[in-house]
């Protein structure tokens, strides 16, 4: 009877290791079948892994990410990513028992995903910081991303930056910091915040509305130059003659 229970027991073992290794690999394949196709590395041939990686897409994004979605970018399993986000979490809390410091940055964990934020407590330091000559003119590059937000809005920080060519994280958050631009919901499809001018800004136009908004019509160049310029620029020079 004993040895029977025990046939039982063991029977029973195999199965449920069975059933593991049946979800272990299932969630391999998953993993790789979510796998972006023109994604050809792994984390590992990279200095510093996985955390690395981590650090240097949540350096360059313009919202937070989920770790859901930065395990299917690096082909990853999911827990995998989110430990090693909250280990890096953890790191940059610092520990004086150890003897390290605490960073003057976070990697906040937010309803929508991950982000790299300044500290509350360095809050005095970076106001100085983003207010100092705020009195002063707006540069070239703060004039370009105003205009965008101000006539195409609402707009992301992406697109803003797709239409300067460049990076505008710094414009924009100088132009915030102003109160010329606020964030105002998000866009349904990327997630990320829309910037849409303030009150302020009309008060500081002189306008009621954006309605008000002088057209841009007399600023750009005549049909028939535009039509010139596009005819260049499909021009190809004919092939030499025999």
């Amino acid at each position: 009877m004993t040895e029977r229970i025990d046939a039982t027991n063991a029977t029973e073992h195999m199965a449920d290791t069975e059933s593991t290794a049946g979800s272990a690999k299932a969630a391999v394949r998953g993993v790789e079948e979510a796998r972006p196709q023109y994604v050809d590395f792994t984390v590992d041939v990279f200095p510093g892994g996985l955390p690395a990686c981590l650090e240097a897409i949540l350096m360059v994004s313009d919202q937070p990410q989920t770790a859901t979605e930065l395990a299917r970018i690096l082909a990853l399993d999911r827990n995998t990513v989110e430990g090693a986000l909250q280990a890096l979490h953890d790191d940059y809390e610092g520990d004086e028992s150890r003897g390290i410091r605490p960073r003057g940055f976070e990697l906040r964990r937010t309803a929508r995903g991950w982000q790299f934020a300044s500290r509350a407590a360095f809050e005095p330091v970076i106001s100085l910081f983003v207010t100092d000559g705020q009195t002063a003119r707006l540069s070239q590059a703060a004039l370009e991303a105003l205009a965008i937000v101000a006539y195409r809005q609402p707009v992301t920080r992406a697109q803003v930056a797709a239409i300067r060519g460049v990076n505008s994280d710094g414009v924009i958050r100088s132009l915030t910091v102003r109160g010329l631009i606020k964030e105002d919901g998000v866009d349904p499809e990327s997630r990320a915040a829309l910037l849409v001018t303030s009150e302020f800004f009309l008060d500081q136009m002189g306008l009621k509305s954006l309605d008000e908004l002088p057209s841009l019509a007399p600023f750009l160049p005549p049909v028939a130059e535009m039509t010139q310029s596009k005819s260049c620029l499909l021009y190809t020079s004919p092939s030499p003659r025999d």
